[in-house]
């Protein structure tokens, strides 16, 4: 006999609460789901990641894998919402998906970022991407930091480049190449 649910009062590991000029980073909410859904879905948003529209139910489990990773690992990626709309606009944070890849990156904080296409070229991806490295660097002072971007994602190169991760690899990951980075702090 499987035991009941319960409700749990909130999650297990509190997300902090990061701020930059024109960004608030804070946990994810039930209430991104729409913004986050529209974003998924956008051509502009999706050639970048996976290739292919995201639907309701995949935007979901990636905010739920968000959550997942501050209760299980203690870190995990922010919802960034915009300070003078209040809206929901994209994620950054840091992961650890065991992805099948060669050279491995299991084990490391896996950065990444994604903004909705509506608000690029705001420099809000290099605010949200240094309030998170800053964040990490006070957690993790000694840590490998990894990022995997699509080869043909210029801007977001450009913004790994501008925290000094640096190209390693350019291995193939579901059936696609990308660039593989690294940062080491010490």
């Amino acid at each position: 006999m499987t035991p009941p649910l319960t409700l749990v009062a909130g999650p297990l590991t509190a997300v902090p609460q990061l701020e930059t000029t024109d960004l608030l980073l804070r946990g994810p909410r039930v209430t991104d789901l729409p913004e986050f859904a529209t974003m998924a879905a956008d051509p502009d948003f999706y050639r970048y990641v996976g290739g292919k529209p995201q639907n309701e139910e995949e935007a979901w489990r990636r905010l739920l894998a968000q959550q997942g990773h501050w209760t299980l690992l203690g870190y995990g990626a922010w919802s960034v919402e915009e300070k003078a709309t209040r809206r929901f606009i994209g994620t950054v944070g840091f992961f650890d998906f065991q992805r099948d890849l060669t050279p491995s990156i299991k084990g490391t904080l896996e950065a990444g970022w994604t903004l909705a296409p509506r608000v690029h070229g705001r420099g809000y991806a290099t605010q949200a991407v240094g309030a998170a490295l800053q964040w990490a660097e006070a957690q993790f002072p000694v840590a490998r930091l990894t990022c995997i971007i699509d080869p043909d994602n210029a801007a977001s190169l450009a913004v790994a480049r501008k925290f000094g991760f640096r190209e390693i690899a350019r291995p193939i990951y579901h059936d696609a190449p990308i660039v593989l980075l690294e940062r080491i702090t010490d």
